[in-house]
């Protein structure tokens, strides 16, 4: 689902997943599979990270 959003799109989803955990109006099984969603979000937007600094890497050694 997430790996087609945006990274934007995906630290958006992460910040309400988390704002939702603080507020502690979850229950517990709620907050768990939040917990898993917000991990989800987090994989996806280090996945983007780690492929920008590739691109970065590979751009710089082309100078």
């Amino acid at each position: 689902m997430s790996n087609k959003l945006t990274f934007q799109e995906n630290l958006d989803s992460l910040e309400k997943i988390v704002e939702r955990l603080e507020s502690g109006e979850t229950t517990l099984e709620e907050s768990l599979e939040l917990y898993k969603q917000g991990m989800m979000f987090l994989k996806e937007c280090n996945s983007k990270i780690d492929k920008v600094e590739k691109e970065i890497e590979v751009v710089q050694n082309e100078n």
